[in-house]
């Protein structure tokens, strides 16, 4: 009896002493890659990618050029930016590498054998002092760099 009244004088839970939680963004591009597949897999024609980045227009720009987008509609809100992705309906998957490795060009080959369904099927995008590519074209421009991501 005592102690149950020595409880009720205590209050429960001090209201400004509750943590404020919020998620952190890893990675952006991996965010951005997530959402198109996403996407794609519920049958979408477009899709809102934010906060945009260099590193994923370019990387957009990349699955574009081989036909895996439509159009990409960059849009500045003077904040962190949005793209706007039309969607093919190509992509099975694409993800990113983190970290990003050290590729020689000697190791593109095996690289490519590891991540990718087949030899002929699939891209890996590289960052290399030429800029950020697939793997076919740092082969042509006889240059290794850092891996960055995959899709197919």
């Amino acid at each position: 009896d005592l102690a149950q009244g020595a409880r009720t004088k205590f209050p429960k839970a001090l209201p400004f002493f509750k943590p404020v939680l919020k998620m952190v963004r890893i990675s952006v591009l991996r965010d951005c890659l997530n959402n198109i597949v996403n996407a794609e897999k519920r049958g979408k024609r477009q899709v809102l990618v934010r906060p945009n980045s260099k590193v994923i227009i370019k990387f957009l720009q990349v699955m574009q050029k081989h036909g895996y987008l439509g159009d990409l509609e960059i849009v500045d809100d003077h904040r962190a930016g949005k793209v706007v992705v039309d969607l093919v309906g190509r992509i099975n998957k694409c993800g990113v590498v983190s970290p990003r490795f050290d590729v020689t060009l000697d190791g593109i080959e095996q690289l490519a054998s590891d991540l990718l369904p087949s030899r002929q099927f699939g891209h890996v995008v590289l960052t290399t002092p030429y800029g950020i590519m697939d793997h076919e074209e740092a082969r042509r421009k006889h240059t290794g760099g850092k891996i960055v991501g995959f899709f197919f």
